[in-house]
Order: structure tokens, then sequence, then C-alpha cells
């Protein structure tokens, strides 16, 4: 059975970001690798809209990806400026989803993703609970 990411109604967030050249494999198109990282980088954007960051160095308060999964839709070559967009979804006691739709300059799909974060203390290795302020902007 194929992956499939469920997407929201509509999404409270969003960023562009260029494939770079170091962002090609071998097929001369955008990786599995390098739009992970690309994921990152519009979640780390996303989460400090939402006046959060993903890791604090100060409190080692942060969260922690439990899981991801992404569906991919098209390809991504060099020059193409992507669109992330973003919501968050299932937000619970420990913690969200975060819900992406990836497209290019030309609104054609590149890929649909979901990334499941859990709030998590560097400190003591363990999971904290969803901050209350937070959770509230999430819904």
């Amino acid at each position: 059975m194929r992956v499939k990411v469920a997407l929201p109604a509509s999404f409270s967030f969003s960023t562009t970001l260029p494939v770079r050249i170091t962002d090609l494999n071998y097929g001369a198109h955008l990786g599995n690798d390098s739009l992970l990282g690309m994921l990152h980088e519009a979640r780390v954007q996303f989460l400090a809209a939402l006046g959060t960051a993903e890791f604090d160095p100060a409190t080692k308060l942060g969260f922690i990806m439990a899981d991801v999964a992404i569906e991919y839709k098209g390809e991504g070559f060099h020059g193409d400026v992507l669109t992330f967009e973003l919501a968050a979804a299932d937000v619970h006691k420990y913690g969200f989803d975060v819900v992406y739709r990836v497209q290019n300059q030309q609104g054609r799909a590149i890929a649909n993703a979901k990334t499941g974060m859990l709030c998590f203390d560097y400190n003591t290795r363990k999971l904290r609970g969803l901050p209350a302020e937070l959770a509230g902007q999430l819904v």
C-alpha cells in the first residue's frame, strides 16, 4: 500500500525555498534527502511564526520528530522555487502533526508530507506536555 497524506482544507503558513544544485540526485531531480531537509527548514520557519523554536539552546526544550511520511507527486529541478504550505493537525497532549503541501512555481504538485512532532525535554531526554499557549495557536 502506498503512503497517502491527508491534506487539510486550509494552510496557516507558507514559505518558498529554491532547489539548489546540491539538492539534486543522480536522476538530476530533487533528491528525497534534500526534500526532507527542505521540509525541516519550512517547519522551523512555521514554528518561528508561532513564536516558538524547534529547539531552545538556553532551556534545552524543543521538539523531536517522531515520524515522517512523504507522498511524492512530481519532480523538482534546479532553479525551481518551491512553495511549502504548512498546517498543524492532530494536536494532542504531547505534540502535533505538521502537514505540508509542496508545489513548484507553476503550481504543479511536488509532494505532500506529514511530520509527527513531540514536545521533548533534552535535559531529561523525556517527552513533555504541549504548552497550552502553543496548543491554542495550533488548533
